[in-house]
């Protein structure tokens, strides 16, 4: 009998836990039956897909090929199943969702609970990192994004935006004064992200034109979130979107500065899923109640 789909299953579990014994512990499965499998696959494909040593496995060219054009379609039949078995009924079943750090602590988290009670067959298993992750591989239902998109195929619903703002903590301006021109910032502790360059650029109106001006980091955190609370701390002078800090300027704890030059850009945010004709009702119900609840500054 022809279980391709049941091939296409092993080789992205192999794919993805790095090892014939990881991926049959994820499939209940033995480690022979996995390698039966992927023997089976590359027989029928005339491939390899897996190169195989005494210490280590990795995917071959093909396999990495092959790996990009199924993985969607493993998903996409996943899905079609639940959706069939959710038709007509009220959302139920898990609903897997990552998001950034900042988004979902400030503007996530806080609403979830009105989800819950408009939908409590819904099981919420939220992750939180600022990496960029593959909703396939990890599979994820929802994943927020902000920021540019990449062309990955993936549907995306817009969810709005938020400006951007220079900020500071009032203690440490009141230690180290208040920059009243951009270039001032050379002069002062910068906040910066660790998954970007340790010298970046921030832009800035500067005589009606938009300047990108290098910014030499004196701190890196590997969140949005750490940078935040760096910068609450009086660590210093940080660029963050008005999501992420609104509550903090209203309180006081922080400041922005340098508003005059403030180019008035913006972050669009997005949440991202694997399209299918007859979405999952858990999703839709999920993607309505983003559109209607969700408030960003």
């Amino acid at each position: 009998m022809d279980n391709r789909f049941g091939e296409m299953q092993i080789f992205l579990a192999v794919a993805q836990n790095g090892s014939f014994a990881g991926a049959a512990k994820a499939l209940r499965l033995t480690p022979s039956a996995v390698s039966r499998g992927i023997s089976r696959l590359e027989a029928r494909l005339g491939a390899q897909l897996v190169s195989r040593t005494t210490r280590a496995l990795a995917l071959t060219a093909e396999g990495e090929l092959y790996r990009e054009r199924v993985a969607g379609l493993v998903a996409e039949i996943d899905a079609a199943e639940r959706g069939l078995a959710e038709a007509g009924d009220a959302p139920r079943g898990p609903l897997r969702i990552n998001a950034s750090v900042p988004f979902g602590t400030q503007c996530l988290i806080p609403i979830l609970p009105a989800f819950r009670a408009l939908h409590p067959q819904v099981t919420i298993n939220l992750a939180l990192s600022d990496t960029l992750v593959d909703l396939v591989e990890e599979k994820a239902d929802v994943a927020i994004r902000i920021g540019p998109l990449r062309d990955t195929g993936l549907k995306a619903k817009k969810l709005g935006r938020s400006a951007m703002a220079v900020v500071a903590a009032p203690s440490y301006l009141r230690e180290h004064g208040e920059p009243v021109h951009p270039r001032d910032l050379a002069s002062h502790a910068c906040l910066q992200f660790s998954f970007r360059r340790s010298i970046d650029t921030w832009p800035f109106r500067i005589d009606e034109a938009i300047a990108q001006r290098p910014i030499e980091a004196a701190f890196l955190g590997n969140s949005g979130e750490v940078v935040r609370l760096m910068a609450v701390a009086g660590g210093g002078i940080a660029r963050l979107g008005h999501f992420h800090v609104g509550a903090d300027l209203a309180a006081g704890r922080l400041v922005e500065i340098l508003s005059p030059f403030n180019p008035g850009d913006h972050e669009e945010i997005h949440a991202l899923y694997v399209g299918h004709q007859r979405l999952a009702s858990r999703i839709r119900a999920f993607l309505d109640f983003l559109a209607e609840h969700l408030r960003l500054p």
